[in-house]
């Protein structure tokens, strides 16, 4: 099967867990995923049951519903994160703006609202790996993995101004932001200040 050559991540198979309480999207993600070249290593119908499996099998993506009994998708993947960050696709019935800001402070990195189709899933997994590595070069420079996220959240403004004002696609926006840090011998999070500053300011 011929893949979009996005970055070496996505052309390689990922180890997914997934998550849901339906029966019927447990099994359309068990079906599917490998259809898109990707592996199941574990399947779970609680919170609690999705820390336990990922903790067991270590997947290198999760996908997963929000309201699920004893433990919901984004307090399992706050639990899953605080041994090592994983990225994460959210699945929901809603599109609520309090599930995704909820959602953002986590390591979540995309968000589908059901129902799902297979043609979603694919963009929705490059781009959460996409933005899984952007987030991984933010670590690196920020002091904890707190202050990686709310770099995270600065720069996606960042990106969504540059792709706005120049026309740019997202990796585009990203690539543009690593240029100028280097250029200017600044974080990324500083340039991502700055011209998110310059829009408040041409904005007010």
């Amino acid at each position: 099967m011929r893949r979009t050559d996005v970055n070496a991540m996505n052309e390689r198979t990922l180890r997914i867990a997934v998550a849901d309480d339906e029966v019927d999207m447990r099994d359309f993600l068990s079906r599917i995923l490998p259809h898109l070249g990707h592996e199941v290593v574990a399947v779970a119908q609680t919170g609690v049951e999705l820390v336990e499996k990922c903790r067991e099998t270590s997947p290198d993506l999760v996908i997963t519903d929000i309201e699920m009994p004893e433990m919901d998708g984004v307090d399992a993947i706050r639990e899953i994160c605080r041994d090592r960050p994983v990225p994460t696709i959210v699945v929901s019935a809603h599109h609520e703006e309090d599930c995704i800001d909820r959602a953002l402070r986590q390591q979540i990195l995309a968000y589908l609202v059901k129902p799902i189709k297979k043609s979603d899933l694919q963009p929705a997994i490059a781009l959460a790996m996409q933005r899984y590595r952007e987030f991984q070069a933010l670590h690196q420079q920020a002091a904890d993995l707190h202050q990686a996220l709310e770099d995270r959240k600065l720069i996606e403004r960042a990106k969504g101004i540059l792709m706005t004002r120049a026309k740019l696609s997202e990796p585009e926006a990203f690539r543009r932001l690593q240029l100028l840090s280097s250029e200017k011998n600044l974080k990324m999070v500083e340039i991502a200040r700055s011209i998110v500053t310059a829009e408040e300011a041409f904005a007010s």
